[in-house]
């Protein structure tokens, strides 16, 4: 390749729930075990005959849908969520946006499993107000930033990137999963659809017209549109040869999916722990060193980004070779493993405690729990591990059955949906409240005459979350809500995580 020169300037996109009326614990939502996941595998409704075996991720499809078609895009239908198709028509497109944009991704798992479902739910369109998709907009960005990528990938794909805000989410997407090559041949062939000239001039290159490319970034130059950094970028990009032995790049803003690619093109590699999540996709590859690996996989495992199966598979793929937080961790996680495996009553015991410490240090009880909890009952277990086994059990999808299989107490009780009417502890008494005859707030309810499900589901779970930090008023509203629009189990699994988790923090 010929050195880089500069050129001189040339000229150069509810109606109101359902109400089941059934004893059993069930969920308008039957995803809330099977933790959605970057393969997006979902569960199936207990009450609907199965209907799909998962989702597949489309090619990408650039169909002239109309706005209105967009806004309405998702990947999971009614006949798999169970919510109606009504579930946003009766809200302003602005405000759900905001609800979407308020939701905090690393609470409660059951609240992270219900903001999937609405997030990738099939439903009309919002009322049409504010900018052109805005609502989908907002739940790709949601789900970006909890790390889901691949589900905003193929949300962006069902939906066809065919407007320039659309085409740069799935661009920036594609690029943090290690597809530029994909990326690139997308924007090459819809250059109009690109916004900001350091894409197409990184495309360009790639596609091997280097004198094109460098032509592009003089002109952006002297135009003003591109920062000094991308620039300093894109010149050792195109002719690192010019640069050698310089002083390496200081990373001087924000990340950017483009820039952080550009970095690594270069040999000067960020490091993805210390950026936000959706970057942490990049320690999952087979190049990162398991420690890296380890490390991404907690976090994206925290916001149900990451399956738990693959969590176990990375904590349990090497041995650990030195001591500290991860590796003690990691040690004691694989020790259980091994019990549970060989189905030794007393290394179970042995190990349960360890084990359940480390996964409390990173917030990862519930993905244990679903590895371990349903095994764990059918142990022997005796005194306070068969205690311990049946607290981690209740929050797994057995929950009932653990529920049966020790003492009568309240947890118990909660599980089978009767919890003692004044329990002493006042966070247990906030709970029963709501199964308990306490009403749905009148912000709600007057949301859900008017047919606003998707509204009153996320404003519910904005309360949940100030419940699970201490605001008790809210934790009984936000449960008495969910049990009244038909989601017991979803109500059910969030109370019993406020009761067993530290959720303060």
């Amino acid at each position: 390749m010929h050195h880089l020169f500069r050129y001189p300037v040339t000229a150069l996109l509810l109606t109101a729930a359902p109400l089941y009326a059934q004893d059993a614990p069930l969920s308008a939502i039957e995803w809330l075990d099977s933790t959605p996941t970057v393969t997006l595998d979902i569960g199936v409704p207990l009450y609907e005959d199965p209907v799909s075996e998962g989702v597949t991720t489309p090619a990408i499809n650039v169909s002239p849908l109309t706005e209105s078609t967009q806004d309405a895009v998702g990947l999971l239908p009614s006949n798999v969520t169970g919510l109606p198709a009504s579930l946003w028509s009766a809200s302003d497109a602005d405000t759900l946006a905001d609800l979407v944009n308020a939701q905090r991704p690393e609470v409660l798992p059951a609240m992270q499993a219900l903001l999937y479902t609405l997030l990738l739910a099939e439903a009309d369109a919002p009322r049409e107000t504010g900018v052109t998709n805005e609502l989908l907009l907002a739940r790709v960005d949601k789900l970006v930033e909890m790390g889901a990528l691949e589900q905003a990938e193929a949300l962006l794909e069902r939906a066809g990137p065919n407007t320039p805000p659309l085409f740069k989410r799935w661009f920036d997407v594609t690029l943090l999963l290690g597809q530029e090559a994909r990326a690139c041949d997308a924007l090459m062939a819809a250059p109009h659809l690109a916004t900001d000239y350091a894409s197409r001039i990184f495309c360009t290159a790639r596609a091997g017209d280097w004198r094109a490319a460098a032509l592009t970034l003089d002109t952006a130059n002297a135009l003003g549109l591109i920062s000094e950094e991308m620039d300093a970028l894109l010149l050792r990009f195109l002719d690192p040869e010019l640069f050698e032995g310089e002083p390496l790049l200081v990373a001087a803003n924000g990340p950017d999916p483009l820039k952080f690619r550009l970095y690594e093109a270069i040999g000067e590699g960020q490091t993805a722990a210390s950026l936000p999540r959706p970057y942490a996709h990049a320690d999952l590859r087979d190049t990162a060193g398991w420690k890296a690996q380890l490390e991404a996989a907690e976090r994206l495992a925290r916001t149900s980004a990451l399956h738990e199966n693959a969590l176990l598979g990375i904590y349990t793929e090497g041995s650990p070779s030195a001591s500290g937080m991860i590796w003690d961790r990691v040690a004691a996680l694989q020790a259980f493993d091994r019990a549970m495996t060989a189905q030794d009553v007393r290394d179970v015991s042995d190990t349960l405690p360890q084990a359940w410490a480390a996964m409390q240090q990173v917030h990862l009880e519930v993905p244990f729990a679903r590895l371990y909890g349903p095994q764990l009952l059918q142990l022997p277990l005796q005194g306070v591990t068969a205690r311990l086994a049946r607290d981690i059990a209740l929050l797994s999808s057995d929950y009932e059955r653990a529920a049966r299989s020790g003492p009568r107490d309240f947890l118990a009780g909660l599980a089978l949906g009767t919890p003692p009417r004044t329990p002493t502890d006042p966070v247990h008494r906030a709970i029963s409240d709501a199964f308990h005859g306490a009403g749905v707030p009148q912000e709600i309810s007057t949301m859900l005459a008017r047919g606003q499900l998707g509204e009153s589901l996320l404003t519910a779970m904005e309360l949940m979350d100030d419940g699970a930090a201490g605001n008790l008023g809210a934790l009984t509203e936000a449960l008495a809500t969910f049990r009244a629009v038909g989601l017991e189990d979803t109500a059910r699994r969030a109370a019993l995580q406020v009761a067993l988790l530290d959720t303060r923090g």
